[in-house]
């Protein structure tokens, strides 16, 4: 198994969670991102860069992704793609992406988008805080336990 993250998006506080996840059990991270990233010196952990553009990196993760791999995104398109895939989808505050719930989420998506369209203000996601820095945390935790070969 290993960890791909979606880069462009992720809170910094979930990298740095990652990068001491990929030393604490020897699994590789990969970020995947349009942009250079720093990432710490690490035979685990590395950057990839890919070239501008709509959704570049995520048809990337989506390439190189193996069944079982997990996929750290908010990005509920790239999230189907994974689980279609046969991986895993956690989004950064926490939340798994599963069969049970995507097209829900894809259908809100697709109908917050269309109000956006339409000039409705909807707000965007609330701050990023320490209780979504725990949860993002714990679900990983309960994943690799479950998941991590070993």
């Amino acid at each position: 198994m290993q960890i791909w993250v979606d880069a462009d998006a992720c809170p910094g506080v979930v990298k740095e969670i990652l990068f001491r996840v990929a030393e604490r059990v020897q699994m590789n991270v990969t970020l995947v991102a349009n942009q250079l990233l720093r990432v710490p010196p690490s035979k685990f952990v590395r950057a990839l860069q890919v070239p501008s553009g709509f959704d570049v990196a995520d048809k990337e993760i989506v390439r190189l992704l193996a069944p079982g791999d997990l996929v750290i995104t908010g990005d509920i398109p790239l999230a189907s793609d994974v689980l279609e895939k046969g991986g895993h989808a956690l989004n950064p505050r926490g939340d798994f992406y599963t069969p049970d719930n995507i097209q829900q989420q894809l259908t809100m998506r697709a109908f917050m988008d269309e109000l956006r369209g339409s000039g409705i203000d909807t707000g965007g996601p609330a701050a990023f805080g320490q209780a979504d820095r725990q949860r993002f945390a714990n679900a990983l935790d309960g994943h690799l336990r479950r998941h991590a070969p070993g």
